[in-house]
C-alpha cells in the first residue's frame, strides 16, 4: 500500500518542551530519529526521555543537552549510564513485567513515543521486529507516533504488529540494528559456569535466559538434552542450534506449546534473520512474557540471571555498584519467582566468584547504598566457577557457609573471618 513517508526533522517537530518521549529499546532503537530530536536541543526544554536498554551511536550525556533532556530510566544502560548517575538523569525501580502499568495507569503518561518497525506489509501492518516488550503498551497510551521504518528489521509474529494508520508520523531510514556477539571466546571461568549450570538442567525444561555470555555457555552444554522449552524475555544466538536440532521443540510445555516466547531479543544480524517471518517464534507483551502467573505454569522453568554482588545472607545485588546504578531490577525477580513456583522449576543466580579485578563477588555485607534485586526469600540456586549451592530451607548460618565454599579459594579466608565475627 501507498506509505507517505517524512524527513526526521520534520517528524520531531511534534515534540513540544515539557514533553515526556518514549524511546524504543534493546536493537530496536531508533537512533536516526533520536539524532534529529537531539538536533532540536536549543529549541527544547525539559524533554523527559523514558526507555529501557538503549543501544546503537547515540549519546545522551552530552553537556549542551543538559537543559533540554532529561533521561528517565526504566533499565539502566551503557550509552545512559553516565546521564542516569548525574543530576540530568534518573532511574525508576521497577520489575519489568510492571512497566506497561506506569504507562496504562497514568504514572508516567506518554506524549510522544519514537519507535522502530519492519516495512509494512501489503495490508499495511509494520511489526515491532526485536523489540515488543514494553513498546506495544507504550504506543497505546501514546497521543503521537513517530516510527522509523526499516528494511533491515525482521518482520516478527506475536503482539507487535501495528497498522501504518495508527503512526502519526513514518520515516524512512535503511540501517543496520545494532548488533552484539555474545558467543565470543569465553573465559575458562565462564566455560565452567556454563556447565554447572547446565548440569542442574534436565530433559523437557522451560529455559529463561537472561543477558550475557554466561547463558550463552549454558545453551552449548544443552546439545544433548531434549524437549526443551523457551519462554524468556529475551533471546540472543545462542538459541539458535537449539531450536533448528530440534533440542528446543516445546513440546512440553503448558503455554505457547511448539511456540517459541520472547519479549525482545539483541544479538547478531544471524539471529534478526533468523526470526525474521518465523512463525515458531512468539515476541510478545512483556507483562505477559514476564508474569509471574504465566511463568509458573510451565515445567520446570529454569531462569538463569546473574549479579553483582551476593551477600552471605543470600541477598543478590544486580543492578547497582554501591549507590552507582549500572543496569536495572529488569526481569530478574519475574523469573526467580515464577521458576520456583513452576513444578519442578529452578531459580538460578550464576557469577564468577570474583570481578575482572580479582575482589570477590561473594561478600560479607552488601555495598552500602547496594540494590536488592533478589531478597533472601526468593533465593536458590547459585553457580559460580568453583560450584552449585541451594540456599533454599537454609539458615542464615548455613547459607554462609555454603556461600563460602563456591567462593574464589583467595577470599574464602577473609569471608569465613566475617563470618565468625558476625556470628560470634
Amino acid at each position: 500500500m501507498d506509505v507517505n513517508y517524512i524527513s526526521a526533522a520534520e517528524a520531531v517537530k511534534a515534540v513540544k518542551s515539557g514533553d515526556r518521549v518514549f524511546l524504543h529499546g534493546s536493537a530496536a532503537t531508533p537512533v536516526h530519529i533520536i539524532k534529529a530530536l537531539q538536533h532540536r536541543y536549543e529549541e527544547l526544554k525539559n524533554v523527559e526521555l523514558v526507555s529501557i536498554t538503549t543501544l546503537g551511536d547515540v549519546n545522551f550525556n552530552d553537556e549542551k543537552y543538559r537543559d533540554s533532556f532529561f533521561f528517565n530510566s526504566l533499565f539502566v544502560s551503557a550509552n545512559s549510564r553516565a546521564v542516569a548517575n548525574s543530576q540530568f538523569g534518573d532511574y525508576v525501580p521497577v520489575f519489568l513485567s510492571e512497566i506497561p502499568i506506569l504507562f496504562n495507569e497514568n504514572y508516567l503518561p506518554i506524549d510522544v513515543a519514537i519507535i522502530h518497525v519492519s516495512v509494512p506489509d501489503k495490508h499495511g501492518y509494520c511489526s515491532l521486529g526485536t523489540s515488543v516488550d514494553i513498546a506495544r503498551a507504550a504506543i497505546e497510551n501514546a497521543k503521537y507516533v513517530i516510527a522509523q521504518v526499516n528494511p533491515f528489521m525482521p518482520r516478527t509474529h506475536g503482539d507487535g504488529f501495528i497498522h501504518v494508520n495508527k503512526i502519526n508520523a513514518l520515516v524512512w531510514q535503511k540501517a543496520e540494528l545494532p548488533e552484539v556477539d555474545y558467543s565470543a571466546k569465553a573465559s575458562d571461568v565462564v566455560v565452567q559456569i556454563g556447565k554447572n549450570v547446565a548440569s542442574l538442567i534436565e530433559d523437557g525444561s522451560t529455559l529463561q535466559l537472561g543477558i550475557g555470555s554466561i547463558p550463552d555457555q549454558v545453551l552449548k552444554n544443552l546439545v544433548n538434552h531434549k524437549n526443551l522449552g523457551l519462554h524468556t524475555e529475551m533471546l540472543s544466538d545462542g538459541v539458535i542450534p537449539l531450536i533448528e536440532s530440534g533440542v528446543i521443540d516445546n513440546s512440553m510445555k503448558k503455554l505457547n506449546r511448539g511456540k517459541n516466547v520472547t519479549s525482545f531479543m539483541v544479538g547478531t544480524r544471524k539471529l534478526y534473520d533468523f526470526v525474521d517471518d518465523n512463525t515458531s517464534v512468539r515476541v510478545m507483551n512483556i507483562n505477559y512474557v514476564n508474569d509471574t502467573s504465566v511463568i509458573r505454569q510451565n515445567p520446570k522453568v529454569i531462569a538463569i540471571n546473574s549479579a553483582i554482588e551476593i551477600d552471605l545472607t543470600g541477598q543478590v545485588c544486580a543492578d547497582s555498584i554501591g549507590t552507582y546504578q549500572f543496569s536495572g531490577i529488569g526481569g530478574q525477580m519475574d523469573f526467580i519467582r515464577g521458576a520456583s513456583l513452576s513444578q519442578g522449576g529452578k531459580p538460578i543466580i550464576a557469577l564468577p566468584s570474583t570481578t575482572n579485578k580479582g575482589i570477590s563477588r561473594i561478600v560479607p555485607f552488601l555495598k552500602e547504598g547496594a540494590g536488592v534485586v533478589t531478597t533472601r526469600g526468593h533465593v536458590q540456586w547459585v553457580v559460580t566457577e568453583y560450584g552449585i549451592v541451594n540456599l533454599y530451607g537454609k539458615s542464615l548460618k548455613q547459607r554462609g557457609r555454603a556461600l563460602i565454599e563456591i567462593a574464589h579459594p583467595d577470599h574464602r579466608e577473609a569471608l569465613e573471618k566475617a563470618f565468625d565475627e558476625r556470628y560470634k
